[in-house]
């Protein structure tokens, strides 16, 4: 081996030697790099959980002024509870006095005077103003539930026409995509010659009609959208799709009429004016006060002190018209509410036999607009087969695809009125969304 060669063959050695350990380097590196570096969760922190009509309603109740301030009104009704339950209408009261001559004629007559005054129930007044907390704690907690069915009727509104909005871009989108796939086919063929240039322009105009339409659609979609945001205070995704949406149906299971929530809000309101009707009857008069003194006195200097006890109670006399008119008021109340409770009941019956025919009615409409739509995409196949052989013109192979378009968007929009009709069912039933 000549020594040119030999250097050869060692350089070769020696750059065989170095990438190897060049690679081994490079995997104890990686390894390293495994070993140390943190795991990562893809798609743990950018993933959206779909939002339910449940979830938007639980998101709009939680920023309800009502639901804010109920806490606060459960701790007054039960503060005043207990305040109907206590010994005394009102807190007792400390009298001091103190009589002396020093600023006249100074002879040394004195007298100290230290007694106590109870408030008294008036009779009956008791048992009326516990009557009347027990009504106004039960008020409170009708009332919530009835705000509660009021925001759901706000929520679910919002909540169908956003699904309506994305039932127009979605079939917005499905006739895009046709319309082009029609304009693609008709300028390969009027390229080879077998259309005319004005059925090219015919076709790249329905293109963007439904380019227009498409646009419209997503403009309906951000709006609905963020009127939802704005009563839940968060927005659903944008490609949130919609499989479960219908409520389930009440059927049989209806709930009763008189467990209304608007009905039970105004029989407690007015179980509570009948409390004060009844409080304001008892409350004739201002409460009676039950006086206890102790008296220290002298007569003049030098003299022995006195000490006397006094019993005494102070009656003042009746309220008058001032009685008359807490009362009258009283009474005025509960007449009106006693009215608004019958037409309200009158209401409930209407609407709710309004909603179940509907639901009926939004059945049998889907029922025909599915099988509408099944027929047209059946002519579409035909149109379409026969407009590739030349055996159709084009104004016919757009009349049927824009046919066939419409029958599939109103498919899809009975498919989301009929869920929209067992919403406001449950809703004139009185049930929250779920």
């Amino acid at each position: 081996m000549t020594p040119r060669t030999r250097t050869t063959v060692w350089l070769l050695r020696a750059s065989a030697a170095a990438t190897m350990a060049a690679c081994s380097l490079a995997a104890q590196a990686q390894t390293a790099t495994a070993t140390t570096a943190p795991p990562v969760t893809v798609g743990a922190a950018g993933a959206t959980s779909p939002l339910s009509l449940r979830q938007a309603f639980d998101a709009a109740w939680a920023r309800q002024p009502e639901a804010m301030a109920l806490q606060a009104r459960r701790d007054a009704a039960r503060a005043q509870q207990s305040a109907a339950k206590a010994w005394t209408p009102e807190p007792a009261a400390l009298e001091v006095s103190n009589k002396t001559d020093r600023l006249g004629s100074n002879n040394g007559a004195r007298e100290v005077e230290v007694g106590i005054a109870v408030p008294l129930w008036l009779p009956g007044e008791r048992g009326s103003s516990a009557a009347l907390a027990d009504a106004e704690g039960a008020a409170i907690e009708s009332r919530a539930t009835a705000a509660q069915l009021r925001v759901a009727a706000t929520v679910r509104d919002a909540w169908w026409q956003w699904q309506r909005a994305r039932i127009e871009v979605g079939t917005a989108r499905d006739q895009l995509d046709n319309t082009r796939l029609i304009a693609a086919d008709v300028a390969r063929r009027a390229k080879a010659g077998d259309l005319a240039r004005a059925d090219q322009h015919q076709a790249d105009g329905a293109v963007a009609s439904a380019e227009a339409s498409v646009a419209q659609a997503e403009a309906g979609l951000a709006a609905a959208r963020q009127h939802l945001r704005a009563l839940a205070g968060t927005a659903p995704a944008l490609s949130e799709a919609g499989d479960t949406l219908t409520e389930p149906d009440p059927g049989a299971a209806a709930a009763d009429l008189e467990a209304h929530a608007a009905l039970q809000e105004l029989k407690d309101r007015a179980a509570v004016a009948e409390r004060t009707v009844a409080l304001t009857a008892s409350q004739s008069r201002a409460n009676p006060e039950l006086m206890l003194a102790t008296t220290r006195d002298r007569g003049a200097r030098g003299e022995a002190s006195q000490q006397t006890i006094t019993l005494g109670i102070r009656i003042p006399f009746g309220a008058g018209p001032r009685s008359d008119a807490r009362r009258a008021n009283a009474r005025a109340e509960a007449a009106e509410i006693q009215a608004q409770l019958a037409l309200e009941r009158e209401r409930l019956i209407a609407e709710r036999e309004a909603a179940r025919v509907r639901v009926e009615a939004s059945r049998t409409q889907l029922a025909a607009a599915e099988r509408r739509a099944q027929l047209a995409r059946e002519s579409r196949g035909f149109f379409d087969k026969s407009f590739r052989l030349g055996e159709t013109d084009l104004p016919t192979r757009l009349r049927i695809e824009a046919e066939a378009a419409e029958a599939d968007r109103q498919a899809a929009r009975t498919r989301i009125e009929l869920s929209a009709a067992i919403s406001a069912w449950r809703q004139a039933l009185g049930l929250l969304p779920q």
